[in-house]
């Protein structure tokens, strides 16, 4: 337990000593089986590799909601001590368009037997798009919205924190701990500011064993930025003979989601998540659809006995 309480003792310290505006970074319900997008650390955490494919459409019938379609691909190097990853991410909201692409790297340190505390790195691109023109604003003089953002590079870097075991893991991380955002930031006055901010994300979970039949995984994120309210996601997957999960959870202010993953064969899963939303625009939506695909590559069902839990 000694990893874990230098992880919340950093997070504390880290929270302390940061400004944020509001949050940016994509939302999705499936975010167990698809860490690498929170946190680099994830990268290399399975003795194989690792792919996804993700889509959302959140709120249905409302105007210039967002959609986001994912794919993270992850693999252990230098026999479990690094791992390495890719990630693309496509993000649609309002007249603003975002294309992530995102290299990861994580160092792996055995800190007991069986358990393991990881390091990661983030590197990428965004090209960012945001057709202002199209917005309906008061005063048609405002510099502000005089011209759209074209395909404005944007480079990002972050940092992670992953402890994890066979039948456990909690996380920190912020994917975003810096931004070349002075192309898309400057304001009327001609004064850069930031328009990328710092989220934070703190994300645990664990298995247990009920019976030869059925596992039980409670897991929780917890996403911080001071300009808005915390927001908690608070899940429970039930497994069913190493094949089928079954999960219902609550987003604090939000939702609550209901979700299903079943395992095809070894290397194939598929899931599906549907948020009920609970908040006033559940009068204008019937709530968000999300459907995702794993492939895992040169895993042995035979040399791996445990299925895959996170």
């Amino acid at each position: 337990m000694k990893p874990i309480r230098h992880i919340l003792t950093l997070v504390l310290a880290v929270l302390g000593c940061s400004k944020m505006i509001a949050q940016q970074e994509v939302m999705v319900s499936q975010y167990m089986f698809n860490q690498l997008f929170l946190n680099p650390a994830y990268a290399g955490s399975h003795p194989y590799m690792s792919s996804s494919l993700l889509h959302r459409s959140q709120w249905l019938k409302v105007e210039g909601a967002p959609r986001t379609s994912m794919m993270a691909v992850d693999a252990p190097l230098m026999k479990g001590k690094m791992g390495a990853g890719l990630s693309i991410v496509h993000d649609q909201i309002g007249v603003s368009r975002d294309l992530d692409i995102a290299g990861h790297y994580a160092y792996h340190i055995r800190v007991s037997e069986g358990s393991k505390l990881a390091f990661g790195l983030r590197a990428g691109l965004s090209i960012y798009s945001a057709r202002l023109s199209e917005l309906t604003y008061w005063d048609a003089n405002d510099q502000v919205f005089q011209g759209d953002l074209t395909n404005k590079p944007v480079g990002k870097f972050g940092f992670g924190l992953y402890w994890y075991d066979t039948y456990s893991y909690i996380g920190l991380s912020v994917p975003t701990i810096y931004a070349a955002d002075g192309k898309i930031a400057m304001n009327a006055t001609g004064v850069i500011e930031d328009y990328f901010t710092q989220h934070y994300y703190l994300h645990a979970g664990r298995v247990f064993t009920l019976n030869e039949s059925f596992d039980l995984k409670p897991s929780t994120m917890i996403k911080y930025t001071p300009a808005a309210p915390i927001e908690a996601d608070v899940n429970c997957n039930l497994l069913y003979r190493e094949r089928i999960w079954f999960g219902l959870g609550y987003r604090t202010g939000d939702a609550v989601v209901g979700m299903v993953e079943y395992q095809v064969n070894p290397m194939l899963r598929v899931g599906y998540a549907y948020d009920m939303t609970t908040s006033k625009l559940r009068t204008y939506t019937s709530g968000s659809h999300e459907v995702m695909l794993g492939i895992d590559f040169g895993r042995d069902p035979i040399r791996i006995k445990t299925p895959r839990y996170f």
